[in-house]
């Protein structure tokens, strides 16, 4: 059963969902059979969802029934059928992380978060895929092969989260698990035509006890959700931070959006930001995106963040400084993603070498590769607490623009949350730079969340002229046919204040979904 009436269960929000099997107009049973269904129609194509979990989901659909049935207190995601990323531990699942050494190994255990969702009422389908420890923008691995991206089995659909936001994109799963610590939940949001957030650093710390990147706290990866919706997002933000009554409070609750007057904001956007030049139909989505919020009366100004070249060398040099002696490990005896290899490469340079690499390249004319290694690989310790100054020292230097440039102090930023809409497939080997629009918040540690705003139009794929830089000719390459792809725009906030972006992208997504050009979803 997929439908009620003349309402399509597939595409139906998880709040819709939820308030539906509670007020009894629809089953568990029948929400979680029409996924299933869904999931079965379209995954081959898309190779999103890759463990599945549907008879036990049947059963705890079966059971959730029976709980309404009784009557009583019910979660807000009660019935409702949802997917996990393929990191997280779900009992009785691998997390791979797209390593073939790891494929027998199973947790015994719940992840908090996954937890909090069942806890919560939600009915957990599968788990989606991702890129080889999570470490580029596409979700594709040695494990489980591609994902493709709904809108165009040609493109990516991103990563690490791709899986996560395909088979959301494609109306198998309203909601689901999700992580950030470079935009891997805000590029695939993006790239699908969805919504998600990444939480400000340290509010949902992603408790994983894997991967490349334990160990170092400059630069945290924060869990989260993507949905359809704003509505979902906060929903599933709420759960993920524990609630209403949270067992782990972060450094302050999170806020109510319906407090938040949108006409009394002061709003910053920008449309570049020195890294690389954003595609047409990115700049034109930043700039309508602006131009609601105007329209509800807040103060919206263009602005010009101050050096984000520089957050992009503190975020690979932060990251890379064990000189990839973290991820070596954990690949050795494994296959490994030629996009991941080339980083590890890198990484494991010694600086004078990268160092004596980067003025032939940017004589070549290759200024984006130049730039990119400029802060990779190893540091000794001393080193690398210069690169934490330095980090801290940018923070500074960011807020206090933020509060003093003309047209502040700023509450929101709308900026791009990736340079260009999806790449083709392979494309992030050579467009690692192209998310750095959404790494600068990362390395501000600020709450960051995308909202779909528009399509590529026929015709605006691309102004990008001709160049010997290898990332440029990529962008221009990725640029070509990408008309009808989705493209969103990201909401950047003050620390600790979720609850004014959300309410800023609940404005936009009701205002920009009313245009014929509004990326639609599910994606048949």
């Amino acid at each position: 059963m997929s439908s009620t009436g003349t309402i399509v269960l597939t595409e139906c929000s998880a709040a819709m969902l939820a308030g539906m099997i509670a007020r009894r107009e629809t089953s568990s049973v029948a929400v979680v059979e029409a996924h299933i269904e869904r999931i079965e129609r379209v995954n081959a194509d898309l190779n999103a969802v890759i463990w599945k979990r549907y008879a036990e989901a049947r059963e705890e659909a079966r059971l959730a029934d029976e709980a309404v049935e009784r009557g009583g207190s019910l979660g807000p995601l009660h019935g409702v059928p949802i997917t996990i990323k393929e990191a997280f531990a779900l009992s009785g699942s691998p997390a791979t992380y797209g390593l073939q050494s790891r494929s027998t190994i199973r947790a015994t255990e719940d992840d908090i978060y996954v937890s909090r969702l069942r806890a919560a009422g939600a009915i957990i389908l599968g788990k989606t895929n991702v890129s080889q420890l999570l470490l580029y923008v596409e979700s594709d691995n040695p494990v489980y092969g591609r994902t493709s991206n709904p809108w165009n089995r040609g493109r990516t659909p991103g990563g690490s989260s791709g899986g996560q936001a395909a088979i959301i994109a494609a109306g198998g799963s309203p909601l689901g698990l999700a992580s950030d610590i470079g935009g891997s939940i805000r590029v695939p949001a993006t790239f699908c035509g969805l919504v998600g957030m990444k939480a400000t650093a340290g509010r949902i710390p992603d408790p994983t006890a894997f991967g490349v990147s334990l160990g170092q706290r400059a630069i945290v990866s924060q869990a989260g959700v993507l949905a359809r919706t704003v509505t979902d997002v906060e929903l599933g933000t709420l759960v993920l931070c524990g609630g209403d009554k949270p067992d782990a409070p972060a450094s302050r609750p999170l806020g109510d959006p319906a407090s938040v007057d949108v006409s009394k904001l002061r709003v910053a956007y920008y449309t570049e930001d020195g890294t690389l030049e954003a595609a047409p139909a990115v700049q034109r989505a930043v700039t309508e995106a602006a131009g609601v919020l105007a329209g509800k009366g807040a103060q919206v100004a263009l602005w010009h963040p101050p050096a984000v070249p520089e957050a992009a060398d503190l975020f690979f040099g932060i990251l890379s400084a064990d000189g990839a002696q973290g991820a070596g490990k954990l690949l050795a005896g494994n296959k490994v993603d030629p996009r991941l290899a080339q980083l590890v490469r890198l990484a494991g340079l010694p600086r004078p070498v990268l160092g004596a690499l980067e003025a032939p390249l940017r004589l070549l004319g290759q200024r984006s590769a130049a730039a990119l290694i400029h802060n990779f690989g190893y540091r000794d310790t001393f080193h690398y607490w210069q690169l934490l100054e330095a980090q801290d020292a940018y923070q500074g230097s960011f807020a206090k623009a933020l509060d003093t440039d003309e047209g502040g102090p700023f509450d929101l930023i709308v900026c791009p949350a990736c340079a260009l809409p999806a790449f083709p497939h392979g494309g992030s080997k050579d467009l690692v730079v192209a998310g750095g629009y959404a790494i600068l918040y990362n390395v501000l540690g600020y709450p960051a969340g995308v909202v779909p705003a528009t399509r590529v139009r026929p015709g605006e794929e691309s102004r990008r002229k001709r160049s010997w830089d290898g990332m440029e000719r990529a962008a221009r390459g990725a640029e070509q046919g990408s008309a009808g792809l989705p493209v969103g725009v990201q909401i950047v906030a003050r620390p600790w204040c979720e609850h004014v972006a959300f309410a800023a992208m609940r404005a936009i997504q009701d205002s920009l979904s009313t245009h014929p050009d509004f990326p639609r979803t599910p994606v048949a």
